[in-house]
């Protein structure tokens, strides 16, 4: 059903892999869209997702909380995407993904929205990890500002622009041996549109009231096992050799310092070590994707789409040629 035309929604970091999707998913039902983004003028490529004027990038930093109070102006829903793999400069995990949720939840109590804020499985306060510790504390920070906020939690994302099932493949395209971290253990892979989609389904005001969901894929499979999947995708033999986490930590202090699908971070390391998949708690409380009632695109069906580029020949290779 599309939203009354006067219902505005304010996504904060609507301009990155997960964003563009929820934006694109929520301009198809009607709703007038303000992006927070701290650089707009890197973000017109949002604005063709839906009809003229309907989305609009504005400049908010979320550890800011002037800009933040300015892009949530006669919102009706909040959504906060922002979230960041590995830090650089001020964009800590602290900042970002705990001081920043707090203060998106502050603001959002301020004007009387409702609050869907976008977290992790995984998401622990106890874990060594800083990513998942401030994941938990975002959470919890938002929990006491609005005790009817949603939360979503999903499993690893993959998707077109991803950084997971690109990295590999990319890796893959280069070198005839990849380091396999982790390869046992467990991850749900889900589709960036299934995710964009419950998060809009919670926009509607589908979700249920103060809940966490945890979004996770069709399949539960190894870190082995993706990999394996990726390599018969895109076509391609290579060698996968393990690499013990002791030795994994070691890589990843010079390799937190690389570019682009080379990095590897400590704290990338430490999350390997813990499965990432839906809790039985959330699926006997029906607090899923299929909860939601959304069947959940697999792995195998999606990534042939995108991954393709990755093939010797492209698109004119058969797959697994």
């Amino acid at each position: 059903m599309a939203a009354p035309i006067d219902t505005l929604v304010t996504v904060y970091g609507g301009s990155g892999f997960l964003g563009r999707h929820v934006i694109r998913a929520l301009a198809k039902r009607e709703y007038r869209i303000r992006v927070g983004v701290r650089r707009p003028e890197l973000a017109g490529h949002l604005q063709p997702l839906g009809r003229v004027g309907q989305i609009m990038p504005v400049q908010a930093n979320i550890r800011y909380p002037d800009s933040v109070r300015a892009a949530a102006r006669g919102a009706s829903v909040v959504v906060n995407l922002c979230g960041i793999l590995s830090q650089s400069g001020a964009q800590s995990f602290e900042a970002v993904q705990n001081k920043g949720a707090a203060t998106v939840a502050k603001v959002a109590a301020e004007i009387g929205a409702r609050i869907v804020h976008v977290s992790a499985i995984g998401a622990d306060e106890d874990s060594r990890s800083r990513y998942a510790r401030t994941k938990a504390a975002g959470e919890k920070a938002v929990r006491a500002v609005d005790r009817n906020a949603i939360i979503m939690r999903p499993s690893v994302v993959f998707g077109p622009e991803d950084q997971f099932t690109n990295r590999f493949a990319a890796l893959a395209r280069m070198s005839p041996v990849l380091p396999l971290i982790g390869g046992d253990t467990k991850m749900q892979p889900v589709y960036v549109g299934d995710v964009a989609t419950a998060v809009a389904d919670a926009v509607d005001g589908k979700a249920k009231a103060g809940a966490t969901y945890e979004l996770g894929g069709p399949e539960v499979m190894t870190m082995r096992e993706i990999i394996q999947d990726i390599l018969a995708i895109i076509g391609r033999k290579r060698l996968l050799v393990p690499l013990p986490f002791a030795l994994a930590n070691l890589k990843a202090m010079f390799l937190q310092f690389a570019p682009g699908d080379f990095k590897l971070t400590p704290d990338q390391v430490e999350l390997l070590k813990s499965d990432n998949i839906v809790s039985d708690a959330a699926k006997s409380a029906k607090l899923t994707l299929e909860g939601l009632g959304i069947v959940p695109d697999s792995l195998e069906a999606i990534a042939p789409s995108y991954l393709w580029r990755f093939r010797k020949t492209g698109q004119f290779a058969a797959k697994g040629a």
